[in-house]
């Protein structure tokens, strides 16, 4: 893979060939996103595609590692969405601040870093060093629908 050399994110989808679906809705009485500038808040979302789940159940038990590595990774493309829905567009992004991901994991599932490494490695080839963020890894008994991974984020903008 080619370092990244501050290309402009919107361009950068394009050349990893990612398509973005339309933002999130929410299902309950709460906003997708609130703004506290230069801040922007991100509800948390789960690895929907077409408005469909697309990893449902429990990873280290009915999923692997590696797809709760992509059902991450999926949430962080949907939250790609939400960023451009609230901000316009993804290039007004000057950093992601912090990524909290909530995996439904096995009691014994240890690897719940790997599994958010699906988010973060996306922001960081979408973003480069602006991609670079602070996290947490969290298990969790249920998540919402039985989704695997549910991930919400703090990202700073101009």
């Amino acid at each position: 893979m080619e370092p990244f050399v501050q290309a402009k994110a919107e361009q950068r989808l394009e050349q990893l060939g990612l398509a973005i679906d339309a933002a999130p809705v929410p299902t309950g009485h709460y906003a997708p996103f609130t703004t506290v500038e230069p801040l922007l808040y991100l509800s948390g979302v789960t690895p929907k595609s077409g408005g469909k789940l697309v990893f449902k159940g429990t990873v280290g038990l009915d999923l692997t590692k590696e797809e709760g590595y992509r059902a991450a990774r999926q949430c962080a493309v949907n939250q790609l969405a939400a960023i451009r829905s609230a901000l316009g567009s993804l290039d007004r992004v000057t950093g992601i601040v912090k990524v909290t991901g909530f995996i439904r994991s096995a009691a014994d599932f240890e690897e719940l870093p790997y599994v958010l490494n699906g988010a973060s490695d996306l922001l960081a080839e979408v973003f480069g060093d602006r991609g670079i963020h602070a996290r947490s890894a969290i298990g969790a008994a249920a998540l919402p629908g039985g989704a695997a991974v549910e991930v919400e984020m703090i990202v700073r903008y101009a």
